[in-house]
Formats: C-alpha cells, structure tokens, sequence
C-alpha cells in the first residue's frame, strides 16, 4: 500500500508542477517583466519527492542561488540562506514577516495556540510571562539543581551500559532526559521516563514524537487538508495521536489544579505552569485548560526536543573526532578541578555555574554542533504585504518565506572553503575564550523580537550533561559504517537512534 500511495503522490505531483508551470508562463512572465523575482528553482511538489532528504535539497538549492523560490498552489515559497535577508525578516522588518494563517493552519492541529504557532496578542502574552520567568534567578538556581540530578541518573545508566558493554541509542536516552527535567522544571512533575517508571510518559513522548512527523508533513502534501476533512490516511493518523497527547496533558493540567488548591499564593511561582495558572483564575475565560494543553506542548517542544538532539548530534560529532573528545574531558576536568576518585554523584553535585563558565570548548564544540545540525533547520515566516529583500529582489504578499539555518551552516560564503567541517576552534579566539557570531549568519536560537528566551537555559543544561558524561566515559559509534541520518520532521531527529558504546575514563 505505502508503493501505492508513494506512486500516487508522484502522479499528482508531476501533474500539478505541470499546470503551474503552464500558470507561470502564462502570467508570472510578463509580471517579471515589471519586477524582479527570486530565481525559480522548481515546484513545491518537488519536496515531496525529496522528503526524505528536504534538508539536503534546500542546501542543493541555496548553493546554486542563495535565495531561490518555488511555485505552489495560490503563492510561493521563497528560501533564502542570506544572513542579510534573514537580519532583515527576524529584525529590520519583523512586523510584515509573521506566522500568519499559512503556518497557523499547518502548525496548530498540534501546536494549537501555543508560542510556536501564533503572532499578535497570544504571542506577547506567551512571550512576556516566559520571559520574565527565564530571567528569574529561582528559576536558574532550581533548574540547574534538576539538570545536575538527571544528568546524574543519565550517568548511571550510561555506567550500566559500559560495565556490560552494551551499545545504547543516546538519542532515546537524552529525550527520555529533557523530558523528564522540562515537567519538572516547567510543570513541576516528576515524569522519570529515563527510568521507565512512567508508561503515561512513555506513551505521550511517543504520541509526541509521530505528531511532529505528520505536522512537518503538512509543508509538503498538497492533500493534507483534504485528507483532513475525512479523516483519512496520515489525518486520521495525527487525531489519534493527538487524542493520547490531549489525555496526558489535561491530566496533568489537573492535577496542577488540585496541588493549587487553597494555596495559590505559596505556589504560582513554583513552575511556569503554575505561574499560567495563578493567571486563568485572573483571565478564566481566555485562559482555558485548552489554552494551557497549547502552552503545555509549546514549552515541550522548545525544552525537549532542541535540547536532547542538539546533545544527540554532539555525541554524534565527538564519536568520530575523539581529538576534540580528550580535549573537552580535559578541560572539564580542569574547570571543576575534579578528582578521580569523585562518584558520578558527587562530581555532578559539585558542579556550579563558575565552573561552567570556564568551559570554553566545550561551548565551542556545542555550538559548532548546533551551527551544522540545527534542532530547527528551517523556520518559515508569512509576507503580509508586498516587499523588497535586501538582495533587491521583491516578495509578494502571501509568498511563504523561510530561512535555512541547516542549509546556511553548510554555506562556504559564510563560514568559508571547510564549512561542512567540524571545527569547534573556528568559535574560539588566541586567548582561548569562546566568541559569538552574528545571530542572523548563526541562526539556531532565532533572532530579533523571536529570538529564544530559553537560549542561556539550553546552554547550561546540555553543557552539564555533556561535562558529566565526558567526565566519566568515552564514546564510540557501534557501527562506524552505517550512514547517520536525519528524519524529516519539525526537528531535525537522527533517524532510528544514535547507538553507541561507552568506555569508562
């Protein structure tokens, strides 16, 4: 059925990127007579064919032109991989470059009303609670406690496997952890999914995992809100996805309640879902548990997900290059001044934000990770009204225009002739300390008025895991020929696991 199906999908493809086309010699010429448009490079229709490999495609596209466009039903895509046309969209001019209803309509079968999917006064709303809670100093002294205690049973496990020297999937093992310190940290629930204590948990994360796949879908199946309507195929796939995620969420939003009960103000400050909960009693009408399950798996996505492959990815880079592997275990060892005699829970104890700091290459190696494997590779914006780019060439009102971080870490203009190549030094100064990059040429945190408020939170977590686990153990693929790949979905998931074997230190 699935050669069927993929046979059909090809049809209509090669039939629609035909009539437009024929629509596009018929109008779109003598319009560009008038104007200057991107080059076109093909259909839309053309992801679905390379959707196993859409990420590769779009760096393919944005070598030949660095901004190029594709013909879709009713509008275009435009995508660009210029640091100038993204400075331009996330900041010069962010308020013509929004969400808007193409992504809204796209994202919020999962997403809902949650941060990701909305602009305007949800937006704000969302944006100004988080902020200010991302800037507490209780929210940074309690969540560091969390990742030091994860980081910990990680560990744990992580000895486990190289006692008996069985392979493990890291990948599975960092998103069973982010999961477990995002409830804690963000909904004060203990979930223990690293543990396997929570079948709940385990049934949410995977219900999780599928819904993103067949949201991203969304970008490149013309069918999809047709299939929608009848409640067919990969449609009646994501409801019942989404029905076991919705169970779990309302749960849980629940229990918050009933733990809240009576002693509201000793409490609405304890996570951030009690802080959005102090607030429904204020607004109950706007601030339903609807709204809440939205905000719920927004904060989810945000501090699971990008956390956990982002570390998935550099477990990935340091296996094959076991220079940079030793040279982060030294400088760990260095900046904590640790001795070899420490317990992994005595070690993770110990470890404070000073010693952090003096981690310079080991941030360099993290960042050289998320410059050339973003968790989000690429982050689409809708055109309110008719525009010029910096690169002189116009964008129509209701054109789709994205950004490439995945294709834009591969992009020798930026980055130079060994830009494909890992090269965590290329971050570090003469003085040995870590320097930032413009955030519109390295885009994995976003930018402008969007950029991410969890930025310095992410940071802190995975470089407690990362100095941890190097610590302790050292790591190797389990089969060094098998070709590492990503799945195409939201975020960029390694697909089927990155397994590995540990050696103790």
């Amino acid at each position: 059925m699935k050669l069927i199906y993929t046979y059909i999908s090809l049809l209509i493809s090669l039939l629609l990127s035909l009539l437009l086309l024929k629509g596009f010699f018929l109008g779109w010429f003598t319009e560009r007579k008038k104007k200057q448009y991107h080059p076109i490079s093909s259909t839309v229709f053309h992801q679905l064919l390379n959707f196993g490999r859409l990420h590769h495609y779009h760096t393919d596209l944005a070598r030949r032109h660095t901004t190029f466009r594709l013909f879709g039903v009713g509008n275009s895509e435009i995508y660009t991989a210029n640091p100038a046309n993204v400075e331009y969209m996330l900041k010069t001019n962010f308020t013509n470059y929004a969400k808007g209803t193409y992504h809204y309509d796209i994202l919020s079968g999962l997403l809902g009303d949650g941060i990701f999917a909305v602009d305007g006064e949800k937006w704000r709303h969302q944006r100004k609670i988080a902020s200010y809670e991302f800037s507490t100093k209780v929210l940074r002294d309690s969540s560091s406690v969390v990742f030091r205690r994860n980081a910990a049973k990680l560990a744990h496990i992580v000895s486990d496997a190289a006692t008996s020297n069985q392979e493990m999937d890291m990948q599975d093992l960092f998103m069973k952890s982010t999961l477990d310190s995002i409830f804690k940290v963000g909904f004060g629930l203990e979930l223990n999914s690293l543990c396997g204590s929570s079948e709940e948990g385990r049934r949410f994360a995977e219900a999780f995992d599928e819904s993103s796949v067949l949201t991203f879908w969304h970008y490149v199946d013309p069918l999809w809100k047709l299939k929608k309507r009848f409640n067919i195929g990969s449609e009646a796939m994501l409801q019942e996805k989404k029905k076991s995620i919705d169970e779990f969420v309302y749960k849980l939003i629940q229990s918050k309640k009933e733990q809240m009960s009576g002693q509201r103000d000793s409490m609405e400050k304890e996570d951030i879902l009690s802080r959005f909960l102090a607030l429904s009693h204020e607004d109950p009408v706007n601030m339903n548990d609807c709204y809440l399950r939205d905000i719920i798996l927004n904060f989810i996505i945000a501090g699971k997900d990008t956390t956990a492959l982002t570390l998935s990815w550099f477990v990935y880079m340091i296996s094959k290059n076991t220079v940079v592997q030793e040279k982060i275990a030294r400088e760990v060892k260095e900046a904590t001044h640790a001795q070899d005699s420490s317990s992994i829970d005595q070690f993770t104890t110990s470890m404070r934000e000073e010693a952090l700091n003096k981690m310079h290459h080991l941030h360099a190696a993290l960042t050289e990770t998320l410059r050339l494997y973003p968790p989000v590779p690429v982050d689409g914006k809708f055109c309110l009204a008719d525009d010029t780019l910096p690169d002189g060439f116009e964008v129509r009102k209701g054109d789709m225009v994205a950004y490439l971080p995945y294709a834009m870490g591969r992009m020798k203009f930026i980055w130079g002739e060994d830009a494909e190549v890992f090269r965590p030094e290329r971050w570090i100064d003469d003085d040995g300390i870590f320097q930032p990059e413009s955030p519109f040429k390295f885009t994995a945190f976003q930018a402008g008025p969007r950029i991410c408020l969890g930025k310095e939170f992410a940071y802190r977590q995975m470089k407690i895991f990362a100095a941890v686990l190097l610590h302790f153990f050292r790591f190797k693929l389990s089969d060094k020929k098998k070709t590492v790949k990503y799945r195409t979905m939201i975020t960029l998931h390694i697909d089927e696991g990155l397994y590995v074997q540990a050696y103790h230190a």
